[in-house]
This record gives C-alpha cells, structure tokens and sequence, in this order.
C-alpha cells in the first residue's frame, strides 16, 4: 500500500505500511486476541523470546539517526515495553527556531482517523444498526456498483472505489486554494466522476472515498455529525484529551503544536512523492526550504484523514484498537483476525483489514498530510506500543519520515525471526 504503488497522488493521505515495514519485521501468522485478563507476566515471557533486550540509550540513538537521515525539523516518539519504556524528542517545532517539539504537542494525524471512523461503523454493527454485510446503495443509491458493495469491503479497501484525492482537480485545488471548505459531497463528486479500480471484491486499492462514505453512513443512521460520534463513542471513553475532530470551517490546530512542513507543491509531487533530483540534492545542503503547511484546511480528507492528536493520546488510542476497550469480544476478535492482502498476488505481504492494518507484529494505522506523518502500532502479544510523528512529510526523498524512524527502532527492538 506504498504511495508508489498504490497512491500516486501526493495529497493522498499516506497508507504507507505495506512495503515499508515489510522489511523491519518478519510476520507469521497475527498474534491471538488479547483477553481481557491477560497478566503482564503472561506479555513480559512473550517479550523475552520475541525481543530484544531493551537498551534505552540504543533506542533513542537510534531515533535521533533516522530522523537526521530523513532531514526532519522535529520528531517525537513514545514508546513502552515490559522491559522499559523511551519517551524522547528532537529538533524543533519551528524551523530556524529553539522550539522544542514534545508529547504534548498537538499534531495532524492524518490517516489514523481512520480508525476512528471504521470503529465508530463497528460499533453501530455490534448495537444491530449496521450489519457488515449492508450494500452501501442502501445508503446512498448514487455508489457506482453500489448494490454489490458492502460496509466490510469499503473498510478493507476491496471495493474498487475511485481515490478522489488521486484527481488532478483536488491537488490543484489543494495548491491554490489551500484553506478551502470542502464538503464530503464535492469528495465523492470528484471520485464518481471515474470508473472504478475493478469490481467489488476482486482486488484492493486504498480509496479514501471508501472511508468518506463510511462517514457518511454512520452520520445517517445515528442523526449526529461525526465529530460528535467521536467524542462519545472514542473520546470521551477512552479520556482522549488532546483529540479531536476539527470542523469542517477550521484550519487551525490547539496550542502547543508544531508548524508542520512539505517540500514542493501537491502537483508537483503527484506521480512521484520524491522532489526532482536537482531538488533533492538543493534540500540535502539547505538550499531549498520547505513550505510552511500548517494551516492548510485538512476538510479535504474529513472522515478518512483530517483529525487532530497527541502522541500520548496516539498511545491510548493504539492499546484500544488491540485490548477490546472499543468492541465486544466477538467484533474485537474479527478485527484482528480479517486481513487482506495489499497485494493479493503476495499473499504473505503486508495485509489491511476493518480500518486497521497490520504490519509485522504490531496492529494499527500510519497517517499523512502534506506536513505531518504519524506512526502508530500496538503489539498485543508482547506488550509493545509505539507511536512516532514528524512534522516534515514526505521527506524530500519521498519516503515517509515518521515510518522510516518507526522502522528503524522496529529492527532494534524485535529479534530476526
């Protein structure tokens, strides 16, 4: 699920984990559903024979060289094992200022609030309002194939959907009408205006249309706006303080936060996320600066992108998406048992499932917007959470720079299996 292979536009929110972290982590089968009473001696045995020894002083080396590497302003990580935890920062906030960056800052975290969304439809499924196998016509009728699509395949990426953030319209908009309102209808205009990837089912492309719909849907059947199902059914459960759903109007973010970064414009970067080589090498000796993107308008990703966190509330939300605080046990358990390969010609690749992917041994979810990238990963059988974010992104390279980092610890963390 690499931009390249899978999301050619710039602007389109980054599903990163595929190909990226294959090499960090050998996976095998998924670890089994946590119980509710699961003992911590239980994930520290676990953790011995999967990991690592924790080495404080290595890990956070270890950050500070790939954040270098990918040339960021400023990163953040957290970190917690059985055997130690690692909460560490650096650079800045504020490019050409001594603004340090910290766990409370409050940062863009693009597509993680997918979780949210596809969570909030799993809910409604376990209260018997939704039912996975629902076609999305039944909702709205104008869904080119809509009649065979169903909620589980627009949450697995299997619906064959058009990404609307993969149109020249939106990243043209995007670079000259930055703190534009986009309404969620002008999204799946732009979507359906193009035939679909393949029909439903018979492969995987990840569509932010699939989860802008599911937005949509779980606003009809409750009669709320979606940022108020958040917050009684995510936020205010879980005790998310530094979360939020930004209304569609608003562009800012709550203080603290880092001003966020992105090289080139959207057009520029649609086929390709690495910048020109000539470029490339002028960002390499500081020759060409960055664009301060914070105040883009994020309403452009809405249900599949636009929310806002912190990386201590990242780290509740990850634990919640593995320990079942959010679903029952048997919705809990499909969740961390239906994946789909993000190549079905690999079928030992990476895999996404309902609104979660998994990659290696940790479940959970990257996100990007022109200017922030935001790993998060859990790992229910070893105890392990990890979040990172960067307020550079891509990196002028391309690559995503809060994965890069995340993989760099990854490798230091397990051991090769």
């Amino acid at each position: 699920m690499t931009r390249n292979a899978q999301l050619p536009v710039r602007a389109s929110l980054a599903a990163t984990f595929a190909a990226v972290l294959l090499a960090t982590v050998s996976c095998s089968s998924p670890p089994p559903t946590p119980s509710a009473g699961s003992s911590s001696g239980t994930a520290s045995a676990s953790a011995n024979a999967a990991m690592q020894p924790f080495d404080a002083g290595t890990l956070r080396t270890e950050f500070e060289r790939a954040a270098k590497e990918v040339m960021v302003p400023g990163a953040v990580v957290l970190l917690q094992t059985p055997d130690g935890n690692l909460s560490s920062s650096f650079g800045t906030g504020v490019r050409g200022s001594d603004r340090p960056v910290s766990a409370e800052d409050h940062i863009r975290v693009g597509s993680v609030t997918k979780t949210w969304t596809t969570t909030v439809v799993l809910q409604l499924v376990q209260e018997g309002k939704l039912a996975l196998t629902d076609p999305v016509s039944r909702f709205r009728p104008d869904v080119p194939n809509g009649d065979a699509i169903t909620l589980e395949q627009m949450m697995t990426m299997r619906s064959g959907l058009f990404n609307y953030t993969e149109t020249l319209e939106l990243n043209t908009a995007l670079d000259n009408q930055p703190q534009r309102q986009w309404k969620p209808e002008e999204l799946l205009a732009l979507a359906f205006a193009h035939p679909p990837y393949f029909a439903p089912g018979q492969g995987f492309h990840y569509s932010n249309t699939n989860t802008v719909l599911l937005g949509l849907v779980a606003e009809k059947v409750e009669g709320k706006p979606l940022g108020q199902l958040f917050k009684e059914r995510i936020f205010g459960p879980l005790g998310l303080k530094g979360t939020l759903f930004p209304d569609s109007s608003s562009n800012s973010i709550p203080e603290p936060h880092p001003k966020g970064y992105f090289y080139g414009d959207n057009v520029l970067t649609m086929t390709n996320p690495a910048l020109p080589e000539d470029m490339q090498k002028e960002a390499s000796t500081g020759t060409l600066a960055p664009n301060d993107v914070t105040d883009v308008n994020p309403s452009w990703a809405w249900a599949a992108g636009s929310g806002i966190s912190t990386a201590a509330d990242l780290k509740t939300l990850g634990e919640a998406m593995v320990n079942g605080k959010l679903l029952n046990a048997e919705l809990q358990k499909k969740r961390l048992e239906t994946f789909f390969p993000t190549k079905p010609e690999d079928p030992n690749g990476a895999s996404y499932g309902l609104g979660i992917a998994k990659f290696g041994k940790l479940y959970g979810h990257t996100g990007e917007l022109p200017g922030f990238n935001t790993f998060m990963g859990s790992d229910p059988t070893n105890g392990v959470t990890l979040i990172v974010w960067t307020n550079l992104a891509p990196a002028a390279d391309g690559r995503d720079p809060a994965v890069v980092i995340a993989r760099a610890l990854i490798g230091k963390l397990y051991r090769a299996s």
